[in-house]
């Protein structure tokens, strides 16, 4: 079994494409995400294939955001489908209404901070509040641990100082926005390597990109599982 700790984004067209992406990568990674992007493509589809026919462990990454009880019914329903980890939004009721829809299961509730995409201005843009977007990250964090969270979605960039939140004890830091060295950042604007991610405090690091549309993709993973297990990656969670 490869390193859990390395998440391998499916972000492809659909269900197909996700598939032999899979088999490409064979079994140098055991973890997948499937997002928004590929759920009219069969991506609950593929997450089963893959979770019940090949053994891996998978990520939904939904990001649900609604009143409480949809909220709640919405991850009851994804709960049946004996999956690993799926995302809400920090807010806390959000997160205590997921955490009820998945009471009795497995699935591991983990809340998105700010995403990795959104700086400053972005967020003025949208009304949110004044301050640091770091602090806001962490403010958030520690609310969405109060209320329950399983872990949370954050940054490279702000891993550690949410690792160092007594809250954080015991719970997950999941880590977009993970680059190597020389790639481009695409969309994201709070990057690091996957070396400096882990040694931040993440438990797990999100990579799409940089395999997916690699020329070897299981050559890239492996790459990115390496950085991980160098010693520029210390662990200071463990």
């Amino acid at each position: 079994m490869s390193d859990d700790r390395l998440i391998v984004a499916l972000d492809v067209p659909d269900a197909l494409a996700g598939l032999k992406l899979a088999e490409t990568l064979g079994d140098a990674v055991s973890f997948y995400k499937i997002g928004l992007g590929m759920l009219t493509g069969g991506g609950l589809a593929l997450a089963n294939e893959l979770k019940q026919e090949h053994g891996k462990r998978i990520f939904l990454d939904m990001k649900f955001f609604d009143i409480g009880a949809t909220v709640e019914n919405a991850v009851r329903g994804i709960a049946q489908y004996d999956l690993d980890f799926l995302t809400v939004h920090g807010d806390p009721h959000v997160v205590r209404a997921a955490k009820e829809g998945a009471s009795g299961k497995d699935l591991q509730i983990l809340a998105v901070t700010i995403l990795t995409s959104l700086d400053r201005a972005d967020l003025d843009a949208g009304l949110i509040k004044a301050g640091d977007v770091q602090d806001l990250v962490i403010e958030r964090a520690a609310r969405a641990f109060e209320a329950g969270a399983d872990g949370v979605i954050a940054s490279p960039q702000e891993a550690a100082l949410i690792r160092a939140l007594p809250e954080s004890t015991g719970r997950l830091i999941v880590t977009p926005g993970v680059r190597p060295a020389g790639a481009d950042k695409g969309d994201q604007k709070r990057v690091a390597t996957p070396a400096q991610a882990i040694a931040d405090g993440s438990d797990h690091i999100v990579v799409g990109r940089p395999i997916w549309q690699a020329t070897d993709p299981k050559a890239a993973a492996q790459a990115v599982l390496a950085e991980m297990n160098s010693p520029q990656a210390k662990k200071p969670n463990t």
